[in-house]
């Protein structure tokens, strides 16, 4: 009993310090979060407990808050229709080719994939502002060395392009990480499958199809809800290299909060609005768990 006691308490003081950073940076601010949406909160110091009517002006059509809120979600609702299949299409894609590529060259071509992913919002966005700049960007430039006769594209500033600028750039930013999750599916793959369907007769698209997908469908599944999750969260891409434009096309959800509750100091409000955009997606991951799992009910 003693000897049982001893490992149950060192077992506890290896957890307690996970823990106490999970209750103080996750646990603490979320439950501010949800007592501040119930209050009307102005961010200059001044408090009242006001129940649901934030939630309430979120809902109810010809508010200011219902229509930022509404309009903040459908920016990211496109965001997230455009970017996600592209980020987990090519992350697996990058991932199959690196891993058909000899052990020694395999951790080379993974450092390259994945450096984008340790660089800040600022620097990447600075790169691809360079890039995409409507009179001097490196982009419009290369196009008309090749003949482009016309007007420069508005990468940054006119539609569909804007939508296309972004979500190249949030590939290149973002999709190594998806690609490392990925490469670790595969190698979990037994190799002694691939030699049965060789010696049946299955080409490369017969094994990716019936061999390789199948076998990663959970971390396919997990790729896919922490992608649909971080495209909710999207707000560097658009804050930094459209401002929201051009008008509100790109403008996110998250810009909005943001300017809700530090530009009309509504507190309240805001948190208010982050609480519905975080039921959203435990919603839409929920859906689309349910759904690749298999699971009814």
């Amino acid at each position: 009993m003693r000897g049982s006691w001893r490992s149950k308490l060192t077992s506890s003081l290896f957890v307690l310090p996970y823990f106490v950073c999970f209750a103080l940076f996750l646990l603490y601010p979320l439950a501010s979060g949800i007592v501040l949406s119930f209050q009307d909160y102005d961010m200059l110091g001044s408090r009242e407990f006001i129940g649901l009517e934030n939630y309430k002006n979120i809902f109810t059509p010809g508010t200011l808050i219902h229509d930022l809120f509404v309009r903040g979600l459908s920016g990211t609702f496109k965001f997230v229709i455009y970017s996600v299949p592209f980020l987990v299409i090519v992350g697996l894609a990058l991932a199959l080719l690196v891993n058909a590529l000899s052990t020694r060259v395999q951790g080379f071509y993974r450092t390259i994939f994945f450096m984008p992913y340790a660089i800040s919002a600022t620097v990447m966005a600075t790169i691809w502002m360079r890039v995409f700049d409507t009179d001097t960007g490196f982009l419009n430039i290369l196009l008309d060395k090749m003949g482009k006769t016309g007007p420069h594209i508005g990468w940054l500033n006119d539609t569909p392009w804007v939508w296309i600028a972004l979500v190249f750039c949030t590939i290149w930013w973002t999709v190594g990480f998806n690609m490392i999750i990925f490469i670790n599916g595969l190698n979990e793959v037994p190799e002694e499958l691939y030699e049965a369907a060789r010696l049946d007769g299955a080409n490369a698209w017969h094994r990716l199809i019936h061999i390789t997908l199948p076998s990663i469908r959970s971390i396919s599944t997990v790729v896919l809800i922490m992608t649909i999750i971080a495209s909710f969260n999207v707000f560097a891409q658009p804050f930094l290299m459209t401002r929201g434009g051009p008008g509100y096309e790109t403008t996110v959800l998250l810009m909005n909060i943001f300017a809700v509750a530090y530009g009309q100091h509504q507190g309240g409000a805001a948190s208010a609005m982050a609480i519905v955009l975080g039921l959203i997606m435990m919603v839409v991951s929920t859906v689309i768990y349910r759904l690749l799992s298999g699971r009814r009910g």
